[in-house]
């Protein structure tokens, strides 16, 4: 009897059925965005929820696991909307659109489940990270198109480099190819998810308040930039007619290399920025 009763005892553990709900939401997240067929997004999730089960983690002792009854409807409610688009939406646009603010839907519902909207600020960090994790993406394909101008900095630097090269709206012309600088080579991708990392150093390894306001600028320009010089040698290929290398560092893993690069790349800035910043506290300290 005994026995049972201390079996049933962590089933009345309200962090052991947050955690239960949690995880279950993460697997299914990771699941649909593996089905997607978006290994890209997949990676940057994986890291957005490492990064707020670390902090989850380090402040759960002093968290205030309070929900009132339509608190817990509301988040519920969002938690099953998520559910029931998981289990019937099929492989497509919508599904893109759907693993893209699904985390930060997720989130917000067991936050709200967990301490109710008068809590929600003690989860603001990790809804931060949420949001960045896919919505900008969305805001900079769907109602914002920056395609234009990525054509125009990637025409711009063909002709700084030396080719002759014209520009039709979002069409970079060569006098032997030409290549669409559509939403996907837009470089949206690449900045949603420099931007997120970004904020996840901000949160998790904060600076100054005046070099932290650069910190997104130089996410968001570096990650441009790089994906410019991507657009600009894919054109340099099609005009060659080398199709294969063309679908190489389109679709294949030379694109992936040009995401690598500008991760590593705002790594090391951001590393560069916190040793200033320790060397400017441990000067003060020892004056």
């Amino acid at each position: 009897m005994k026995a049972a009763q201390s079996a049933i005892k962590p089933l009345k553990n309200t962090q052991f059925w947050l955690l239960g709900i949690g995880g279950g939401l993460i697997a299914i997240l990771l699941t649909i965005t593996w089905r997607s067929g978006d290994p890209s997004h997949l990676g940057m999730s994986i890291l957005f929820l490492l990064a707020v089960a670390s902090m989850v983690n380090e402040k759960h002792k002093s968290l205030t696991l309070e929900s009132g009854v339509l608190s817990s409807f509301l988040g519920a409610l969002l938690i099953a909307f998520v559910l029931w688009q998981s289990a019937t939406l099929a492989n497509g646009k919508l599904l893109g659109i759907f693993t893209h603010i699904s985390p930060f839907i997720s989130a917000l519902g067991l936050a709200l489940i967990a301490s109710g909207l008068k809590g929600l600020k003690q989860f603001w960090q990790e809804l931060t990270i949420m949001f960045f994790l896919g919505i900008p993406k969305l805001l900079l394909s769907y109602p914002i198109d920056i395609s234009p101008l990525t054509a125009k900095f990637s025409a711009f630097l063909l002709w700084y480099s030396g080719f002759e090269v014209s520009l039709r709206g979002i069409y970079i012309n060569l006098p032997t190819g030409s290549i669409k600088v559509y939403s996907g080579c837009s470089g949206a991708e690449l900045i949603s998810h420099l931007l997120g990392i970004a904020v996840i150093c901000l949160l998790m390894f904060p600076l100054e308040r005046k070099k932290g306001i650069f910190v997104p600028i130089v996410a968001i320009t570096s990650a441009f930039i790089i994906n410019g010089v991507r657009v600009a040698l894919l054109a340099i290929i099609i005009a060659n007619q080398n199709t294969a290398a063309f679908d190489y560092w389109h679709e294949g893993d030379g694109s992936r290399l040009f995401g690598i690069f500008g991760v590593l790349m705002f790594g090391f800035f951001y590393l560069f920025m916190l040793r200033q910043q320790e060397a400017k506290n441990q000067d003060i300290a020892e004056s």
